[in-house]
């Protein structure tokens, strides 16, 4: 009990980011706009947790996170590509967005891990440069709300578990396995969506 006291007592940070991270996914799921001020004090949580780890790349990326956070926050709102200042709705990536996208993935995980490996005492460069670049990227998805970006997070959250492993985050382990499962609850649900809606518009050309 007392090393049980103890641990809660050292680990009380990492512990509520690692709750409100589920309480995060799960909002992203149900396309609950509370994702994003829920996402916003996970990421502040986590800035600190990665900092005392030297995850310097991954730190960097909750500061992307809290900014990120109210830009999806708005564009949930109001960023509706019909022009009017209605809620998005859920859409495919185009084949020509996904190139971009995936240049830009590139480019940050080369530009990461070179600075981490010259400029930082990671001994986690490559991993942790990998996991921040596509983790922007798909962040910036969900905030346009593209089906796909689940697809990346199933692969990032599977590789994370190991990363985290290594560096003994149990309890963000826990949270990436959790993460995982409802990366792909999430990209059934959302699909199933984006098919309904499909339906639904062509009820109304017909």
């Amino acid at each position: 009990m007392e090393l049980t006291i103890e641990w809660l007592s050292g680990n009380y940070i990492e512990l509520l980011g690692a709750i409100l991270g589920i309480a995060y996914i799960f909002f992203s799921i149900r396309q609950n706009i509370l994702t994003w001020p829920v996402g916003l004090l996970t990421s502040a949580l986590y800035v600190w947790v990665f900092f005392f780890s030297s995850l310097y790349a991954e730190m960097g990326l909750q500061i992307y996170y809290v900014f990120i956070s109210l830009y999806g926050w708005y564009e949930w709102l109001h960023g509706s590509s019909s022009g009017k200042s209605e809620p998005l709705k859920v859409s495919r990536l185009i084949f020509r967005l996904g190139a971009i996208l995936s240049i830009i993935s590139l480019a940050l995980f080369v530009l990461l891990w070179v600075i981490l490996k010259n400029y930082t005492d990671s001994n986690v460069p490559m991993a942790d440069a990998l996991a921040t670049a596509l983790s922007i990227v798909a962040t910036w998805m969900l905030a346009r709300k593209i089906l796909e970006h689940w697809l990346i997070w199933i692969f990032v959250d599977l590789f994370s578990i190991g990363l985290f492993l290594y560096k003994e985050l149990y309890p963000t382990v826990i949270l990436f396995v959790v993460y995982t499962i409802m990366a792909v609850v999430g990209y059934i649900e959302w699909k199933k969506e984006l098919a309904g809606e499909k339906v639904i518009d062509q009820a109304v050309e017909n």
